[in-house]
Parts: structure tokens; sequence; C-alpha cells
């Protein structure tokens, strides 16, 4: 996992996902160092991550006082239970849905749950968070949040992309990605993981994107990407293309058969 600092506010935990035919999908975590300190999501669930020992390396995990969860995906939610027993002080924050998903796997302690939806805010002492449904999202329960003193928008899924290679995906800004791979790949993301952009009311659509304009954030945080400052024009623009891409059109079994036999076989070892 690959970890640095946004300024003052902010601390990305970048871990990565290769995605066979596509290229690297960052999956990003985040701390938010406010006065009541902030968990943005909680990474992947993989065996070989440890979630909460890079989290600890950033923060005592005592001291956090709130987990966002911008909806409960796995690649959000993979360390959440290892953290809301390390950190006793924290509720959870997330929606009615949220929740309802979540406790399908595992009952969440609901003295610990705090619901908020889209519009409504949290005071965490030094700052204000206003909850906002982003124009694409894949999830009915994501909330992501402004927060009005550091002018960071983080927007879950929204925005991201996959990108030629591991390095890019783990990159401190998304400034280092080839504007043309960035909006290739922001395209592509847009259509598999909000399908549904294709058969919306195009104007309607276009109006969820004015409450971003209005924000004018300082930096967009995706999930999916790396930190992107100064970026909005590009990135509305973005979001209004998204409606008029193509839609994508995932491998089939042929496919998966070729790619299967292109792997070197396993040799076993004494």
């Amino acid at each position: 996992m690959h970890i640095h600092q946004i300024g003052r506010d902010v601390t990305v935990l970048n871990d990565q996902l290769p995605v066979p035919g596509i290229g690297f999908l960052a999956v990003n975590a985040f701390v938010l160092h406010a006065a009541e300190p902030v968990v943005v999501d909680t990474g992947l669930g993989l065996p070989d991550r440890d979630f909460l020992e890079a989290l600890g390396s950033v923060v005592d995990p005592r001291d956090v006082r709130w987990i966002w969860l911008t909806h409960p995906d796995r690649d959000h939610t993979g360390g959440l239970f290892a953290l809301l027993d390390a950190a006793p002080e924290a509720r959870l924050v997330t929606t009615f849905i949220g929740a309802g998903i979540m406790s399908t796997e595992r009952p969440l302690p609901l003295d610990r749950v705090y619901l908020l939806n889209p519009g409504q805010t949290l005071d965490v002492g030094d700052r204000t968070l206003t909850g906002f449904r982003p124009p694409l999202f894949d999830s009915p329960a994501t909330v992501g949040f402004y927060d009005d003193r550091s002018g960071v928008c983080f927007s879950s899924d929204c925005f991201g992309a996959p990108l030629p290679t591991s390095d890019l995906a783990g990159a401190t800004d998304v400034v280092d990605v080839p504007r043309d791979a960035l909006r290739a790949g922001q395209l592509l993301w847009a259509t598999i993981d909000s399908p549904w952009v294709h058969a919306v009311d195009r104007a309607k659509y276009l109006d969820t994107i004015q409450p971003l304009r209005t924000m004018e954030p300082r930096a967009f945080l995706s999930t999916h990407l790396p930190p992107a400052l100064g970026r909005t024009t590009d990135f509305l623009d973005m979001l209004a293309e998204a409606p008029g891409s193509d839609p994508f059109v995932g491998p089939d079994q042929h496919a998966l058969e070729e790619l299967l036999a292109s792997f070197e076989p396993v040799t076993a070892t004494s």
C-alpha cells in the first residue's frame, strides 16, 4: 500500500488491483485529519492486505471518531469490522440502505451507526462535511461528501478510471496521467460502473452535475483514481460526455478461455 499526504488535511492510503485486459485500478481509502478524525472507506478485504496496519501508520485507531463509508461494496469495506473493534469511539456514517446491506454479512452495532442522507451535514469539530450523491454511482447507498475547510470533495467511485500501468494507478497526482489515457479510462469506468448512464434522461442527468459546479472543489478524491487537484472543469466535462460514450461489453467465455490458455503453467515444487 502506498501512503501519501495531500496538504495538511488528507492522507491517501492507495492500494490497487490489476484488471486483466484493461489495466490497473486504484483502490483508495483516506484519512481526513479533522479535529475528530475521519476514515473514509476501509480498503480491500483480500487475505494479503492489512488495512488496519496501514492505517495505524497514519493515525492511532483509538483516536478515530468517524468512519465514513461511501457505500458498502467489498472494495470499500475490507477493514471495516477490524477498525470498528480497534476504534471503540468511532461511529459509522452510512445510509439506511448501506446499513442493511452490511448487516447481511455481519450485524452492525446499531448504537454506533450514524445515518446520513445526501444533503445532510456532519460536524467533525473544526469543519462541516456535507453529504451528496455523486452523478455516477453503482450503489443506491452511495454518499460522498464535501469538506468546507479543505475544499476537498470525496466522490466515492465517481471519476474513477482503470489506468495503463501500476505506477500510474499509484500516482500521487492525476497530473501524471496522460490526458488522453485519463479521459478514455474515465469514460470506460463510467460505462462499467454506472451502465445506467446510457438510459437516463440526459437533461435530468446533467442537472445532477450542477451541484459540483457550485461546490467548486479544490480537489476531487475518488476511490479509483489518483488525487485530482484543480481539474474541476475537465472532470465535469467528462461527466457530461458519459451518456454518449460507447457502452461497455465485457469479455465472454471464449475470451476467458483464451486468457487462461495464455498463462504459464504452474510447476509443482517439492
